[in-house]
Order: C-alpha cells, then sequence, then structure tokens
C-alpha cells in the first residue's frame, strides 16, 4: 500500500494535468456544438471499431465449428445427389433405400509426390468405414480405401501407378481408364479411348459409372491435351486434375450398399 501511496505523490503532477486536462476537454465538448459533434463521431468510431475486433475474434474461434456444420450439410447434399435416380428416396438422412452412404472425413496425412502415394484419414472401422469405399473431395476424386484400422483407414490415390478408375468423356458413353504417369501430380491420363471419339481440349472427364466404387458423374478433371497414339487406334490423353491434390483436409467417403451383392453376382457368373 505504501508503494502505491508513494508512487501517487512521485507522479501527483502528471496526475493532476491529467485530471484538469480530462475537465477542459469536457467543459469544451458540453459549451461548443463542433467540439461535441467532433467527440461523438470519434467516439462512435471507436466503438465501431472495437466492436468490429471483437466480432473478427469470436467469427475467428467459431471457424471450426462453422466448418463442421458446413462440411455435414455437404455431407447431407451429396447423399442425396447420388441418390437422386433412386425412387422414393426419403428427404430425411435415412439411407435405408439409399444405392449409396456418404461419410465425412478429414486427411492427415497426404503424399503426391512418390509414384505410389497413399493418403491417411481420420475415420476407420468404428465410424463405418470398409475397404473399397470411393473418396473424393468436394472438388472431384481422390482415391479409393485401402486399408482399415479402428480408427483411420489409408487411400490409394489417384495419384499412384497402380490406380486405374473408370472415366468417360461427360455427356458421352466413351470410357476408358484414369492412370497415372507419375511425372505431374496435377494431371492423370486417360487411356482406350478409341480415335473416332471427338476430342476438344477443356472437355470435362467425370467417373464412368462402370465401376461398383464409384457414381457415374463425380468430377475428375478436363482434357488438358491429347494426341493418336504409335499405334494410331487410340488417343494418349492428359487430364489437368481439379482437386489441388497437394492442398486438401476434408474429404467424403462413399459406399455402395449394393456392392456386396454385386460382387457375389459377378463372382459366380466367372465361376459357371
Amino acid at each position: 500500500m505504501q508503494r502505491i501511496i508513494n508512487f501517487i505523490l512521485r507522479f501527483r503532477n502528471a496526475f493532476l494535468y491529467g485530471f484538469l486536462m480530462v475537465i477542459s476537454l469536457s467543459l469544451t465538448i458540453r459549451s461548443h456544438s463542433y467540439h461535441q459533434s467532433k467527440f461523438f463521431n470519434s467516439s462512435k468510431w471507436l466503438t465501431g471499431n472495437v466492436y468490429n475486433v471483437g466480432a473478427n475474434i469470436s467469427s475467428y474461434f467459431g471457424l471450426r465449428e462453422e466448418n463442421e456444420r458446413l462440411v455435414q450439410e455437404n455431407e447431407r447434399l451429396r447423399l442425396l445427389l447420388f441418390n437422386s435416380k433412386t425412387e422414393n428416396l426419403p428427404q430425411s438422412d435415412s439411407t435405408a433405400i439409399a444405392d449409396y452412404e456418404v461419410f465425412s472425413a478429414t486427411l492427415i496425412k497426404n503424399s503426391f509426390s512418390t509414384p505410389r502415394n497413399y493418403l491417411t484419414i481420420n475415420k476407420g472401422r468404428n465410424h463405418g468405414v470398409t475397404q473399397d469405399m470411393g473418396v473424393i473431395t468436394p472438388e472431384g476424386i481422390l482415391g479409393i480405401v485401402e486399408n482399415i484400422s479402428s480408427n483411420f483407414a489409408t487411400v490409394q490415390s489417384i495419384l499412384n501407378t497402380k490406380s486405374s478408375i473408370n472415366a468417360k468423356i461427360k455427356n458421352t458413353e466413351f470410357f476408358g481408364s484414369l492412370i497415372w504417369d507419375a511425372n505431374d501430380y496435377s494431371v492423370a491420363q486417360l487411356t482406350d479411348i478409341p480415335r473416332l471419339v471427338p476430342l476438344v481440349v477443356g472437355d470435362t472427364i467425370v467417373t464412368g459409372g462402370m465401376s461398383s466404387i464409384f457414381p457415374e458423374n463425380i468430377p475428375i478433371g478436363v482434357i488438358k491435351k491429347y494426341d493418336l497414339n504409335t499405334s494410331q487406334s487410340e488417343y494418349n490423353i492428359d487430364v489437368a486434375l481439379f482437386n489441388d491434390m497437394a492442398n486438401i483436409k476434408n474429404v467424403y467417403l462413399i459406399s455402395n450398399t449394393n456392392r456386396e451383392e454385386i460382387k457375389e453376382l459377378e463372382a459366380l457368373t466367372k465361376d459357371e
């Protein structure tokens, strides 16, 4: 307490000066309309900026919750989109008669610079993830689930020399296989497109629907360039991917509810 008293006594002249200045400013503002107007305008500006800073801080700390809400909303919308051709699909989130189920997940490890790239997500067996689920982002396809643990899963990226995904030119029925030559992480290759197909640089490439993993018409990329291969019977096509494969965070997993039935039927057919 004695230190506080000594401090006040030491700087008493400064405190007195400040006190008298506040009184003089108050009297000046109250007695002159011009000064009063300037004061209130300045106080409103200061208050507004304080409120704005406070709102920005609150908004920043609320970004995670808002992002999670948007991811859940996108999950619901994609569920409806992938099942839009299913008759009598309920308007709720129930997937009892849906062809596809959709799960959201977060990428915790990314790889795009080796010939065989794999990704890791934060969902696993305990969350309903199974092998061979398709993995996409809001921009396009990402890969296929390969291995699963209780709480995590690894995904074979489309940037993998072992990857081969059914794809087609949008609004046509010309199908091919999407592969990767390990040269550029932003470009994949579409093969098996015959030379009779009219191609244009900029044409959109989408999933073909001939697979039991991905629904039809999920975006992949656009034709960057093309030429005929040495046999002159089909095209070599470079596809510029919609996904920025080096910058991915939120993903969606797609499960075909009819996949096991399809696999059993195909296996039975092969055995005959």
